[in-house]
């Protein structure tokens, strides 16, 4: 039952702890994010952001390539939204600490459309090209794609290649020392699906 308080003669309502509910944040995972094996954030679903695409960057707040979002009018990219506890977004901004946060209202997921969506991109002017001292790390690009075939199959890797931009950048061989530090085990059907994909590209990997 709703209690009333009347102090000064003002009326307060006093709704019971049980009936209050504090919507959590969510963020909007293109990349490694997408992998659920990478977090510890359970309450996903899969989700499409409208108006921007991905591409391969560098920045001086990181030694290697990572994928960023950049704007991009017309453009959809599949990905996955993750509830925040509490908004609580330390321990987030601190993985993703080479970019910044973005509200963003153009995401369709199966949500209350009032859902608080957040993107992690890094701003413009501070990223550039990777090359070959900066190149994309495969075990990073590995991740990324395992999260994209359990999450969407063939027909959602695929999308991801295609809506990503900077094909054309180095790719360091390093599976079997893996740098990258959310590294995950391919079974031999996703690796030989990655090295499929990237010879359909062209890739120029580093050995």
């Amino acid at each position: 039952m709703t209690c009333l308080a009347i102090r000064q003669g003002v009326v307060f309502s006093r709704i019971p702890s049980q009936f209050l509910i504090m919507f959590d944040p969510y963020f909007f995972g293109y990349g490694s994010l997408v992998n659920r094996a990478t977090h510890e954030y359970r309450s996903c679903h899969p989700a499409k952001l409208t108006g921007w695409k991905r591409a391969w960057r560098h920045t001086s707040l990181r030694p290697v390539a990572y994928l960023t979002a950049v704007p991009a009018a017309g453009v959809t990219i599949q990905g996955l939204i993750a509830a925040v506890p509490s908004a609580n977004w330390v321990a987030l901004d601190e993985r993703e600490h080479a970019y910044d946060r973005h509200a963003t209202p153009h995401v369709a997921h199966p949500l209350d459309p009032k859902t608080d969506v957040q993107v992690y991109a890094i701003a413009a002017g501070k990223h550039l090209a990777p090359t070959s001292n900066h190149p994309i790390l495969l075990s990073y690009l590995d991740v990324v794609v395992q999260g994209y075939l359990r999450e969407f199959g063939t027909k959602g890797v695929k999308d991801f290649f295609e809506t990503t931009d900077g094909w054309d950048a180095p790719i360091k061989d390093d599976r079997r020392e893996p740098i990258y530090p959310r590294h995950q085990k391919l079974d031999h059907g996703e690796t030989q699906y990655v090295d499929e994909m990237l010879a359909a590209m062209g890739a120029n990997i580093l050995r």
